[in-house]
């Protein structure tokens, strides 16, 4: 485990700034096809990433990692949605 990554501690739920909304990127993989090939794109190709399914994701807001986790499915939604299970969590309190 990265030296950054900690287990989930208190939220701090009395500051008023964690009634903030937020938008954090969960990042699967990257591609790094040549322009060519980015152009010849068409619907219904495939672009293959740099991970396997079974992967962990990184969660991130702007350019910071927060977190890593697994993609899963949520159970009983009937639109398939996805989620993230965190399995580690950065210490934001202290930027480690």
């Amino acid at each position: 485990m990265d030296d950054a990554m900690v287990k989930p501690e208190d939220s701090g739920a009395s500051n008023p700034f964690t009634q903030v909304p937020i938008e954090i990127t969960v990042s699967v993989g990257q591609a790094r096809p040549l322009v060519r090939d980015l152009l010849r794109l068409k619907p219904d190709a495939v672009l293959p990433l740099d991970r396997r399914v079974e992967d962990p994701v990184e969660l991130f807001i702007g350019d910071k990692l927060i977190a890593r986790g697994e993609l899963e499915e949520i159970e009983g939604d009937p639109a398939g949605r996805l989620a993230v299970r965190l399995t580690e969590v950065a210490d934001l309190k202290t930027g480690l």
